[in-house]
């Protein structure tokens, strides 16, 4: 639906011979090598699985110099002193992992993915936009409520009020990866 909806607005605004959109699988894109000069996963890596793969494909399929901008859902970056989350919050995360079906990370995780020796990237930055994102909760809970069809929209509706109750005990961030293929 997302794909068809891009596609009618990238029409609307005369765009359509420069944009195309296509629903693919993170961990195996169906695309060359350097095809892209910017590579941007909206709210994905929570999704995945294996996301050493996920990351790995996003430095595939980035062309030399290309920019690669992860946004995305994660768990809260441990304090120095930590070595894992609260009980709480484990107990909390694992409600949630079980509904979206797979592991959540937190952004210095996926960044120690990125800056393995299988994937090649530099110039790293986060930005933590929980703070931007977290007042359309209410939002999200209202529309996570409506009608829904199909066991992935059922899935997406009860996980979102356990994502907004996340947001409320500091544990759910919402952060922007960026980071450049090397030429």
């Amino acid at each position: 639906m997302e794909v068809q909806r891009a596609s009618a607005l990238t029409v609307g605004e005369g765009l359509a011979d420069k944009v195309s959109f296509q629903v693919a699988d993170a961990i195996e894109q169906p695309f060359a090598d350097g095809q892209f000069d910017l590579v941007r996963p909206m709210e994905s890596s929570e999704h995945v699985h294996d996301k050493r793969k996920f990351v790995s494909e996003l430095a595939r399929v980035a062309s030399p110099g290309g920019t690669i901008i992860i946004v995305s859902f994660f768990h809260r970056i441990l304090d120095p002193s930590e070595e894992f989350l609260q009980p709480s919050e484990k107990e909390h995360l694992e409600k949630i992992e079980e509904l979206s079906f797979t592991k959540w990370c937190s952004a210095a995780e996926l960044i120690q993915l990125l800056q393995s020796n299988s994937v090649e990237v530099k110039d790293i930055k986060t930005t933590d936009w929980t703070p931007h994102v977290a007042p359309i909760a209410a939002a999200l809970v209202q529309s996570s409520s409506r009608p829904r069809v199909g066991p992935k929209t059922t899935m997406g509706a009860n996980v979102t009020p356990l994502i907004v109750e996340g947001y409320e005990m500091a544990l759910i961030k919402f952060a922007i990866i960026t980071c450049r293929k090397p030429q």
